[in-house]
């Protein structure tokens, strides 16, 4: 409690000790503005730990510190390449020119303030392919694709839409990041699970036969813990997404954001008690997530009824996306990341151009009578992230692949990440995992 009261008091006193010496509204606002979006970035960057935990509780014991390594230096990396590299792609040309990188020249307070938001979310799309990419991956070579999508392949998509860029011009809206962040984090993790292969024994062939063998997590617990984890950041992810501390529509922000999670649990609980005959846990906390991700592109342009429609098809499709992914592209996902992120991404950011209704702004869609002009934008704009991810992230793991190497060993896979990679076990004195 005193965590969340402490911020309070802290905009309250900053509030009158401005009023104090007689500074005017603007002065205020710019100063609720600072201290909103440093408490956002905080909120998000606190997801990073929500991905660690649904990683770490969906696949095996024996990989765990491997995946907490992965986190920790993925927004470590991220955070520098970014800073370097990354800010200059995507918002240089508001500066001056595509690439300039005032970071490195200047300290303007409002820069920076932009800067440390806008990072977390470079950070969230590197981090998503970690999930899918899970329990057999190179450390040496995480670290290198982390680096280029948090500098590069990110950056450059986020340039055509928030960066100011072509698709911005033609009013592809993407409040926080649907396709933006989420979408294209799926799509690497989507390229990264195909060029990687399968875990070892996930698909067994007899034959033209392919069995598709389930591999249980270790802590279910453990990833419940980080889908609430995960939801708590998402508030600082879209309500944060105001940019702006004094924006009204922040509690609408935070009412479309929790209505379409709820829906989205509760209509992947139904898909899988319907289909498979019980409610299945996993999916349903990956359906919480569903509706997360696919509010977060119109969670400021649609009503509440509308993101609790966005959030049950949202839980609807992961339930079907990760069982088609799984057992019929015999893709290995032990997370179900891109259907999460890739496929319930590109659903979210297509529903704004059927959803929208913000007409004072301009945002209406084709179900409040806008027509087809935004649906054709909002295809658009997922469909040319989909494309350069899978054309650019396809290149970045082939190129790692037949040069440094992608894959683990079989013995290395078999044995564990936290033994071959860095000599160390999750849960010393515990026997809770097996070698299979």
């Amino acid at each position: 409690m005193k965590k969340i009261i402490l911020p309070i008091f802290l905009m309250l006193a900053i509030s009158t000790s401005v009023f104090a010496e007689g500074a005017d509204v603007e002065t205020l606002s710019i100063a609720m503005d600072m201290i909103w979006l440093t408490l956002a970035a905080a909120l998000v960057f606190f997801m990073q730990a929500g991905f660690a935990m649904v990683e770490i509780g969906l696949t095996r014991a024996k990989n765990a510190g491997n995946i907490i390594m992965k986190n920790l230096m993925d927004f470590s990396t991220g955070a520098l390449i970014f800073w370097a590299v990354g800010w200059a792609i995507m918002y240089g040309s508001a500066y001056g020119g595509f690439g300039n990188n005032v970071l490195l020249k200047v300290s303007d307070s409002s820069v920076l303030r932009d800067w440390i938001f806008q990072v977390v979310f470079a950070a969230t799309a590197a981090t998503i392919v970690s999930g899918a990419m899970a329990e057999r991956t190179k450390f040496s070579s995480y670290l290198i694709y982390s680096v280029v999508i948090s500098g590069v392949i990110y950056p450059v998509f986020g340039s055509f839409t928030w960066g100011g860029g072509f698709l911005a011009e033609m009013g592809f809206h993407d409040f926080a990041g649907s396709t933006i962040v989420h979408s294209v984090g799926g799509w690497a993790a989507l390229m990264g699970a195909i060029i990687l292969g399968p875990r070892v024994g996930k698909y067994i062939k007899d034959g033209k036969k392919i069995t598709v063998k389930a591999i249980p997590g270790h802590n279910l617990p453990l990833a419940s813990l980080g889908v609430f984890i995960l939801w708590f950041g998402w508030f600082g992810f879209n309500c944060g997404s105001t940019l702006s501390g004094t924006d009204l529509s922040i509690a609408h922000v935070a009412v479309t954001t929790t209505l379409a999670a709820s829906a989205g649990a509760i209509f992947a609980m139904m898909t899988t008690w319907i289909t498979m005959g019980k409610p299945d846990v996993s999916m349903s906390l990956n359906g919480a997530l569903a509706g997360l991700v696919g509010i977060t592109a119109g969670t400021w342009a649609v009503t509440p009824l509308a993101s609790v429609i966005i959030g049950a098809i949202a839980g609807i499709i992961v339930v079907f996306s990760v069982e088609f992914i799984d057992k019929v592209l015999h893709i290995d996902d032990p997370v179900g990341a891109i259907s999460v992120h890739g496929v319930c991404g590109a659903f979210g950011t297509i529903a704004v151009g059927l959803f929208a209704n913000r007409p004072d702004d301009g945002l209406v869609g084709l179900f409040y009578g806008g027509g087809f002009d935004l649906l054709g934008v909002q295809a658009l704009g997922a469909g040319i992230a989909f494309v350069w991810v899978t054309v650019s992230a396809g290149a970045l793991f082939l190129v790692i692949k037949l040069t440094t190497g992608l894959r683990v060993s079989k013995e290395e896979e078999l044995r564990g990440l936290d033994m071959e990679e860095h000599g160390t076990i999750s849960y010393p004195g515990f026997q809770i995992f097996n070698n299979v």
